[in-house]
């Protein structure tokens, strides 16, 4: 095992867990940054750091998906994909594609808001990816976005537009600035974040895939181009598979750093620190749609991302006032039955799922639901993300429910899942279970033998292993015992593995009662 870093180096991934499609920009002393949320609700979370390497969740900036109609059920990989955040004319920015909808924009006057409703800056399919900028040197606005194949039929390119400096409305009907069919070599050409730098338009885009690309740079004098393009970021000889897809900051003493994610399979994206700097003039570089530039024509040089262009696992940290180790919340005791801001529901949450009381607990209505057979389309399921090194899950949970077929307990999502706690009998007895299904099965099935419990309460763990490889046990009383076999933890076709509580009943008429967790914790392994 290498040592761990020091006081004055910082070790990647900066974030650990999921935090997909990051983008930050800085406002004075204070760096913010936002990620993918897709179909999960709240959606847009917040992030804040003041050195680039410890940062806490402060909150969301979206509060419902819409339509309503759309989002009332999960739709995992759908939803809020690749947002950009942006600080101008002292309020923030979000701009962000649904693949199914179009570009949506929500501003505050400060990051925790009060954000407006989603505005729909482009109607459309398979927009994505959107990002603005405004030039403060002109007065102008632009936004740029990308194109996803399964909605549109057209990926790899961008498309930019001239924008309204309000932010609301589109200028004209846009143009393909980059096409990446003619550069050699380039496909899935996506996540462009636009900026202004040196006398150049720079538009920082990935290709090559969530697992296997890299990182490009794109620069013009001209928005609407030509554009001659570079890539400044690789996996090379280190273990960070397609490490690309971020923003670029500059820290208040003029350093640049840039942030990406690594795709790590059922842990999702998690996101890397990287050191940058602007090269020399005379970079080596080619223009699609139109001959090379002169070295004398191209001006200022290229940003070198990582160790000349690889990432880094270990680096000196940002010439920033040292802080606290922190990290985004992850236990919870659920004071007055109010969960943290680190969960998220599966869809738009409804009123009556959980109960405010006096005491600590989450108490959650056991829905009654005709989709008990399987976790994935349930609305009513409450996850935070996977860390993404080796952990031990724990929670405490009651069934408060005499309805026969109740249940409630903790469970690992993904395309295929499965989870542990306690359902009630027909006899009134409880038992506990442990289920799963595989990724193609309609419906779960036991995992485990279902065991007769007495009155109370169970202790439930889940020890997540290398590789996301899950052990499940549970406590009644008399110590831990193991349950099932090993499960492998698998992400969605986008989203990252989630830690997930549940309650739910069969069909049926009145209030089916209630389930209580307390007392969350994750803890490393």
């Amino acid at each position: 095992m290498s040592a761990p870093p020091t006081d004055l180096t910082y070790r990647n991934p900066v974030l650990d867990a999921d935090w997909s499609d990051p983008d930050v920009t800085r406002v004075g002393d204070d760096f913010y940054l936002t990620a993918s949320s897709f179909g999960r609700v709240p959606g847009l979370p917040l992030l804040h750091s003041r050195d680039l390497v410890n940062w806490t969740l402060v909150g969301h900036a979206l509060q419902r998906l819409e339509p309503e109609s759309e989002f009332g059920v999960p739709r995992h990989d759908c939803g809020v994909w690749a947002p950009s955040l942006r600080h101008h004319d002292d309020r923030f920015w979000i701009f962000w594609g649904d693949p199914d909808q179009g570009i949506f924009q929500v501003n505050a006057p400060e990051i925790r808001g009060p954000w407006t409703r989603p505005h729909l800056v482009k109607a459309g399919k398979g927009l994505i990816d959107p990002c603005p900028l405004w030039d403060e040197e002109t007065g102008e606005a632009y936004l740029v976005h990308a194109w996803a194949r399964s909605r549109s039929g057209v990926k790899n390119r961008l498309t930019g537009h001239r924008m309204h400096p309000h932010g609301t409305e589109l200028l004209d009907e846009g143009k393909v600035i980059v096409d990446a069919d003619r550069i050699p070599g380039w496909f899935t050409l996506e996540g462009p974040k636009l900026y202004r730098h040196d006398g150049w338009f720079w538009i920082l885009a990935p290709a090559g895939g969530v697992e296997t690309g890299w990182q490009g740079a794109f620069r013009s004098r001209d928005f609407f181009g030509p554009y001659e393009e570079k890539v400044v970021l690789e996996q090379r000889d280190t273990d960070v598979n397609g490490p690309h897809q971020g923003g670029w900051v500059r820290t208040p003493s003029g350093e640049d750093w840039f942030l990406h994610f690594q795709q790590r399979g059922a842990y999702g994206r998690v996101v890397h620190l990287q050191p940058m700097r602007w090269g020399p003039a005379g970079n080596t570089s080619r223009s699609w749609g139109s001959p090379r530039s002169s070295e004398a024509e191209s001006g200022g040089g290229w940003p070198v991302i990582g160790d000349d262009g690889a990432p880094v696992a270990e680096h000196r940290r940002p010439d920033l006032p040292a802080q606290p180790a922190a990290a985004p919340a992850t236990d919870d005791d659920f004071p007055g039955g109010r969960h943290g801001r680190q969960w998220q529901w599966t869809a738009n949450p409804r009123d009556g799922w959980a109960t405010q009381h006096s005491a600590d607990g989450l108490r959650l209505t056991c829905v009654r639901t005709t989709d008990a057979h399987d976790l994935r389309t349930l609305p009513n399921v409450l996850t935070q993300r996977l860390p993404g090194t080796p952990c031990t899950v724990e929670v405490e949970l009651r069934l408060d429910s005499p309805e026969p077929g109740a249940r409630a307990g903790l469970a690992v999502l993904g395309d295929a899942y499965a989870w542990i706690g306690l359902q009630r009998g027909t006899d009134g007895t409880a038992h506990l279970v442990h289920r799963f299904a595989e990724t193609v099965a309609e419906s779960e099935r036991d995992a485990g033998h279902p065991r007769l419990v007495p009155e109370g309460g169970v202790r439930l763990r889940i020890e997540a292993g290398a590789g996301a490889r899950c052990r499940f046990s549970y406590d009644i009383g008399d110590g831990f015992r193991p349950s099932g076999q090993t499960f492998a933890a698998t992400p969605w076709r986008w989203v990252g593995a989630l830690l997930g509580l549940a309650a739910l009943a069969p069909t049926g008429q009145g209030h089916a009662g209630t389930a209580t967790f307390t007392r969350f914790r994750i803890s490393p392994a």
